[in-house]
């Protein structure tokens, strides 16, 4: 069924393509006067609220051998063709924390997911935060998220129980316990994809941008895959009134946000990213590669074989290549991407360098394919991070060095 498919391949929805109006009992349409009584409506989730103080409510924590302690070791392929291995090595003095909330991924059967970490939690935990885990200790909640089930009801026309306030009360009280707990004056990087990027910019606006003593913590907030909306032009206010964009090297407590899309396929009029309805309001897009502006080459780490689930599978890296045995890959010099607006849009675009005289791929992966038809509204949205993951951990870096008044240069 397509729409079974697409919402397998929508691992990673934006936050504003969740909010379709739920059904409630109050609004549900009658039963007729002879037919049988309507069914009670499913639970939006079986779990109950969770609790943090226990280590089983987090699908990461430091110190673990968890999805965040996943193997992060790349191959890098020179235009040569050749390979090397490059080992991951966590720096000995990690001096500060990430929190990270995943994007949508739970099959679950439910509106919303249990409190049980399956694959796709611990593939995605893997895939997008265990690498920040070489400069930060990872801190990632599990959650009762909307589901792509409850997704797949919406787009049947059926009655969904859903609930998003408990997915963002559930991340409050995550966030919560490890202030209380674990941050012991430490600064902390915030870092969100989708759906998980949704509910940390509403936490920042209703939690930490109102409270001074928490807002000083933050040396950052990644913001990947949602639109932040700023009056157009400027770099605070709409959606963060406190926090500006990231706009200088040195530059901390800021946001650090964009959606992607292919600079040759940009964003159809039907596009729900890189747009918002408020007039005068545009979204916001940082380059974490050139926070100045500018096109820049990305230090892009890609999975290996693909972007999962909703992508068609990688093919060879390279012309004769040797088979690549690690998770991940970079190919430097292959991607480029700037912040670009155009036709009403604001979005990252990104460029593959092909180059015929290269033994490297002249393409990569990651646009949503459905049957063989690319959904083109959706852009590179399943690899808004790989395209610039090593950037965003050094930018992370870096930008936690400065929050505790350290010289990057002495930094590094």
């Amino acid at each position: 069924m397509k729409s079974t498919a697409l919402l397998l391949a929508l691992i990673a929805t934006p936050a504003i393509a969740q909010t379709p109006p739920t059904t409630s009992p109050q609004n549900a349409p009658p039963a007729t006067v002879n037919g049988p009584p309507p069914a009670p409506p499913t639970p939006a989730s079986p779990a109950p609220a969770p609790d943090y103080k226990q280590d089983a409510s987090w699908l990461c924590r430091p110190g673990r051998a968890d999805a965040c302690a996943a193997n992060q070791d790349v191959t890098v392929i020179r235009p040569d063709g050749k390979q090397k291995i490059e080992k991951f090595k966590p720096d000995p003095l990690i001096q500060f924390d990430c929190f990270y909330v995943y994007p949508t991924v739970s099959l679950d059967a439910t509106p919303n997911s249990d409190m049980t970490a399956g694959d796709e939690e611990r593939n995605v935990a893997a895939f997008q935060a265990a690498r920040f885990g070489q400069k930060c200790k990872v801190y990632a909640p599990l959650y009762r998220q909307v589901t792509l089930t409850a997704l797949q009801s919406i787009l049947q026309g059926k009655p969904v129980a859903m609930d998003r306030a408990m997915a963002y009360a559930d991340v409050k009280a995550a966030w919560d316990d490890y202030l209380e707990r674990d941050n012991n004056g430490r600064g902390v990087v915030l870092i969100g994809h989708s759906q998980g990027a949704g509910i940390l910019k509403e936490l920042i606006a209703r939690e930490i941008e109102t409270n001074p003593a928490v807002l000083r913590k933050i040396a950052s907030a990644m913001l990947i895959g949602t639109n932040v909306a700023v009056p157009t032009g400027q770099v605070v206010g709409g959606d963060l009134k406190k926090m500006p964009l990231c706009r200088a090297d040195g530059q901390y407590r800021c946001v650090v946000t964009y959606v992607t899309f292919r600079a040759d396929s940009p964003p159809p009029a039907t596009s729900r990213f890189g747009k918002v309805a408020t007039p005068g309001q545009s979204v916001a897009c940082t380059n974490p590669a050139a926070l100045a502006g500018g096109k820049a080459v990305t230090d892009a780490i890609l999975g290996a074989k693909g972007a999962g689930l909703g992508s068609t599978p990688m093919g060879p890296w390279a012309a004769g290549g040797a088979p690549v045995t690690t998770g991940f890959v970079k190919v430097p010099g292959l991607i480029s991407a700037e912040c670009v607006s155009k036709d009403g849009f604001d979005y990252l675009a990104v460029t593959v360098n092909a180059d015929p005289k290269d033994a490297r791929t002249d393409t990569i992966v990651g646009d949503v394919v459905i049957g063989g038809q690319t959904l083109k509204d959706w852009g590179l949205h399943l690899i808004d991070m790989p395209v610039e993951m090593g950037n965003l951990v050094t930018l992370a870096d870096r930008q936690a060095a400065e929050w505790r008044g350290v010289s990057w240069k002495t930094r590094k």
